[in-house]
Parts: C-alpha cells; structure tokens; sequence
C-alpha cells in the first residue's frame, strides 16, 4: 500500500541525512519534495498543507540548526508529525460497556461490510475470547444474510438465526434481545449499504441506531477509493456518528491516501485494518508502526506479533528435537518456507525489518519473490516420503519424474538439493549450540540483542502467548535505543544483527549468495 511513498520520502530524507549543515533552503526544498510525494499518494490538499507547516515550523528553528546531526532532526520531525498525522496512539474497539456490547457495522456496499464483521468477530472470540454473536440486518442484496451465516459456522461464531420479512430495525432488536438471553459479550450488526449515500440509507442507519443503542458504531470503508473514502467518512459521520474506521484491502496496491488523510480530516481513529482475504487477515491500526514503515524504520513488534500468531509451537519443538541430532530433511526445509509464506513472504518480512525496505527491489530484480517458495514446496511435495527424507535417492529418473510432477526442471531440484545439503551441513555444524530454523535466525538473535531472550525459539518461533504486550510495545523503542529504527541505519549482521539475518554480510547461510537458504541466485559482493 505505502511503497510507493516509502520509495519517495525515503530518498528525500536520505537526502538530508548524508548533508552536514542544513540551510533553511534546503528544509525548503526536501519539504516541498515531500509536499509532492503526500500529494502524489492522494493524501487530502488541507492535510498535506497543515503537515508541512508543522514540520517546517520545527525545522527551521534554533535547535534544528545547532543539532549536531540536522539532517536526523529533520527526519525525526517528519517522524513524529507522521505519527500525529496519522492519530497519535493507537485505539483498539472498546469493550467497556454493559455486555452484551453492541457493535454496528456501516460503510457502502462492496466495502467489505460482511467479511469484515466475521473478522472482527473472530479476533474478538480467539484473542479475546469473548462470546460473540453476529446479526446480518441486510435485506436486499440477495444471499446477505446467508452468507454472514457460513462465515459463522466457518469460523464457529455463533449468528441470528434468519427470518424472512422481518424489516433492518426489527432484526437489529431480535439480535441484542438474543445476545442478552444468550449470554454474549457482543453483538455485531452488519447493516445494508448502497452504491453509494442517500437518504433513505441514512433514515435506516438513524433507526436502527435508535433501537439498538450500539457502543460502536464503525465505518467500513475501501482504502483503494482514495479521497472519496474521506468524503464517505464525513458524511456518515454527521449524519449517523461514527467512533472509528475499519480500512479494507490495506494489502492492494493503492497509493495509501485515505489511510492518511482519514484521521487528520475526521478527527476519527482507524481502529482496524484489513491487510487479506483470510479470517486472520486484520490488525489492529498503530499510527507509529505505520509510519515506521512508510519511514522504511521497519516494524518489529507486529513482526513478532505475526510470528507468534502463525508459527505452531508444537511443531517448532518438534523440528528444534530433530535438528538436535544433526537431521534437517526436506520435510523440514518445506515447513521452513511454508513459516516463511505465512509470516507474509519475503517481501512481507523484509517491509517490516529496520533498513531492509531497499532490499526488496534488489531480491525482486534477481527474481527472488514468492513464487519461488511456492515452486520449492511444489517440488518437496512431488517427491515419495522415502525420497524427502533420503534425498541421495535422487537419481536423473527420478528427478526426470519430479519435475514432471511439480512443473520445473532438473536444474530447479538441483538447486533445491544442492541448498538443503549446505543447510543440513550447516546444522550438523551448529550441534547442540542452540540451533534454531529460519524464522529463529530472523527473529530470535534479534530478540536476544535487545534483552528478550525468551523470544529466541527453537526450529522457527515458540509460542509467544505469555509475553507481555507490554513487551511487546518496548521491543519497537529498544530497536530504536539499539540503532536498528533509523532510516537507511540497516540491521546488524547486515551491517549490524548478530545471529540476525546471517549471510547478507554477517555469518552466512547457503544459498542466496550466502543469504537465505532456499534462494539461491543472488550474486555474491564482489
């Protein structure tokens, strides 16, 4: 969503960064290079306008001026006008009310009203663990109604049951009637939209707040719509009152102005974001996480949160007991990457690590994108079991067989041989040194330079469930304090984590160059 913009704010900054003395010229001139770029990803006219006052404001004074590193003043005024641009702390959906707690769904049609209501519905219910109970007051659009009930009973979320005929108002009722007898925590009403805002809509909207009294009363709106999403957010918000936004398809790639301009124009938080298609696929909105990544500072703590989320700590141990006596098959290497894909891949990690936002054009430029992942699990699974475990089984008719099979070619499984040896070879090496899979060397070194050993699995990630969030909120601050959060400041061990991402000029893993294993072809530094 944000490259773009991150592609342009972070060449400007580091502009300003490799100068010594600024004049006030040259804050003139970076600034009206990112008065362009804001304006360029659609942020809203007034809020660029008011975003480069400030930061000029604070730019041009005495302190800016004697720093002894202007140009990282600038950025981290840029920094923190970003983060209040986009809301200051973030704010999550309020549960501080009466149960049942009832939570109004609003936005257009084809925002993403209905998926979004099962989202919420299951990150309450699994992280949460509330009893959740959600109503579908759409009437119209043919199939509404059926169709929140299967995202119901996809996600064991319990839903009204349908009555044909009953009108938007009189549904809303029946649903805080049922959650009360029920013994629900919440209930979520997924009301009607329209292609787009009129009258009778907002007549409905005023009813069946009236009669159901919600708590919240949310927003859904298509971050893709640009300036237009603003707009919509204005007009609900005079006319019904909304307490938050709930932006969708965070994950697509438009140029990321709605994100940035809802708060500054509505004075309303975004409270959630959807960044997929898959029930897990939401997150709660931190306006400092963001504008870390769109400052290329990397975005650690959601890095681990995902890690915690995703990785089974069942299977971690599993591998970590395996890897222990030296054995490291090709089963073992394809839950490696299937770790890799589900923590977002290659691009996903990379965009949240300090420094790393650079290096994911020069992967994509040596065709190192997902897809590989996919093509490397393709040929794993083309294989019998007895030749995943013993790979010497592999002679020419069998690859001949496997690459049929899978849709490559024997110099494909050559590669994906010759780098599961180097790694197998690797971890006979390590011993019982604490070896650890991919998502550990990532991940774990990290944790433990910045003094929270205990994130530092074995065989890719543990579980994370007993850590404080409270940690969790200080490890972005410790990365910070560490030197890893600065723009263009890269990461030891590449250029700075021991134990981090060996092998892009700290130890090295095979493959890549000495980099990732598993993808192969990058050249090596000359």
């Amino acid at each position: 969503m944000f490259e773009n913009l991150q592609d342009r704010l972070g060449s400007i900054l580091n502009g300003l960064t490799g100068r010594g003395a600024l004049s006030e010229a040259d804050v003139s001139a970076a600034l009206r290079e990112v008065r362009r770029a804001l304006l360029e990803a659609d942020v809203a006219l007034d809020v660029v306008r008011s975003f480069t006052d400030r930061v000029r404001e604070k730019a041009v004074g005495a302190e800016i001026l004697k720093s002894i590193k202007p140009g990282q003043m600038v950025v981290k005024i840029v920094h923190d006008e970003l983060i209040e641009m986009l809301g200051g702390e973030g704010v999550g959906i309020d549960l501080h009310a009466p149960a049942p707690v009832v939570v109004m769904m609003v936005g257009l049609q084809g925002s993403g009203k209905t998926t979004t209501t099962a989202k919420i519905a299951n990150r309450l219910s699994t992280r949460d663990k509330k009893k959740v109970l959600m109503a579908s007051l759409d009437t119209r659009r043919p199939a509404a109604q059926e169709q929140l009930r299967q995202l119901g009973a996809q996600t064991n979320i319990d839903t009204l049951p349908i009555i044909t005929g009953q009108s938007p108002t009189d549904i809303a009722a029946r649903a805080v009637q049922a959650a009360k007898l029920g013994g629900h925590d919440v209930v979520i009403l997924d009301t009607a939209g329209r292609t787009h805002i009129d009258e009778p809509l907002m007549v409905e909207m005023a009813d069946i707040k009236k009669r159901s009294s919600p708590h919240e009363i949310l927003l859904v709106a298509d971050s893709l719509t640009g300036q237009d999403a603003v707009n919509l957010a204005r007009n609900f918000d005079e006319r019904v009152g909304i307490t938050g936004l709930v932006l969708t398809r965070m994950d697509g790639d438009g140029r990321g102005g709605a994100a940035l301009s809802m708060r500054a124009v509505t004075g309303k938080p975004i409270k959630l974001i959807g960044v997929g298609e898959k029930m897990s696929e939401l997150e709660e909105f931190h306006p400092r996480r963001i504008a870390d990544r769109i400052l290329g500072m990397g975005d650690i703590v959601s890095l681990v949160e995902r890690a915690a989320e995703n990785i089974d700590a069942e299977k971690a141990a599993a591998m970590a007991a395996k890897m222990a006596k030296g054995k490291f098959d090709l089963d073992d290497l394809a839950d490696q990457l299937r770790q890799m894909q589900k923590m977002g891949g290659m691009g996903g990690i990379m965009g949240m690590m300090p420094g790393m936002a650079g290096m994911k054009d020069k992967m994509a430029a040596a065709g190192l994108n997902d897809k590989l992942f996919g093509r490397q699990i393709a040929i794993i699974q083309s294989m019998t079991k007895a030749e995943r475990a013993n790979p010497d089984l592999l002679k020419h008719s069998r690859k001949k067989r496997i690459a049929a099979g899978s849709g490559t070619d024997a110099a494909d499984i050559n590669k994906l041989l010759k780098m599961h040896r180097q790694m197998a070879d690797m971890m006979k090496m390590m011993g019982g040194k604490g070896k650890g899979g991919l998502m550990k060397q990532m991940m774990g070194g990290l944790a433990g330079k910045m003094g929270l050993g205990g994130l530092g699995g074995m065989g890719g990630m543990p579980d994370l469930s007993n850590i404080d969030p409270k940690q969790l909120e200080a490890l972005q601050k410790q990365a910070e304090a560490a030197g890893l959060g600065k723009p263009g400041g890269g990461m030891p061990g590449l250029g700075g984590l021991p134990g981090g991402l060996p092998g892009l000029g700290g130890a090295k893993l095979p493959g890549l160059g000495g980099g990732f294993p598993g993808l192969p072809g990058l050249p090596k530094k000359k």
